[in-house]
């Protein structure tokens, strides 16, 4: 685990992590920060934005990637594969609960959501395509085969997926990368271990 040495650093507060950039609180925020929480973040106060929203241009940034991705092919639970494969490889435990919970929501199962996280899903061989795909990526950083495309499209995916699941890697990787950086508190239920 990459993160050993800094883990054992972390200064604590009544036994919780404190994030390494400040927290905007949504009740004293101004300016742009506020129009955010009052607009496309309202009711949406998690640990991630109060410390990303440091920065606007980066909470649209996420905003923007997740708005295009809704009118994907691909279908939430789908995309939520891949999120699960892409962050439990760069191992991010904060997207990993997150993407546990809102896996769940999208129509993954708890055994789904954890075999995503491994990059293998036994019960479905369309998420399990999905699940190996986004792993090879991150696994090759990018530099996949003739034959990991072939093995994808052969499980039924076009170009057009294949360009989205890039995009939704994207978005694993720059929240993954967030959360690191930040030291993010989770605030969603744990995933469970593997």
């Amino acid at each position: 685990m990459y993160r050993t040495e800094r883990s054992s650093l972390l200064l604590t507060r009544k036994g919780m992590t404190v994030p390494r950039l400040a927290i905007v609180d949504p009740e004293t925020a101004t300016g742009p920060a506020k129009e955010l929480y009052e607009g496309p973040l309202k009711g949406k106060h998690l640990n991630i934005f109060k410390s990303m929203i440091n920065a606007p241009a980066a909470v649209q940034t996420y905003l923007g990637m997740g708005g295009a991705l809704a009118n994907a092919s691909l279908s939430p639970k789908e995309q939520e594969v891949v999120q699960l494969a892409v962050v439990q490889a760069n191992e991010c435990g904060y997207c990993a609960s997150a993407h546990t919970v809102i896996g769940k929501g999208a129509g993954l199962t708890e055994a789904q959501t954890i075999g995503a996280r491994r990059g293998s899903i036994d019960d479905d061989a369309r998420l399990n395509a999905l699940a190996k795909f986004a792993r090879t990526i991150y696994d090759t950083r990018g530099n996949v085969s003739d034959q990991d495309l072939e093995a994808f499209r052969s499980a039924g995916f076009n170009d057009q997926a294949i360009a989205e699941v890039i995009a939704v890697y994207a978005q694993a990787i720059y929240t993954s990368t967030f959360n690191h950086i930040n030291e993010t508190e989770v605030d969603f239920p744990q995933a469970p271990s593997l």
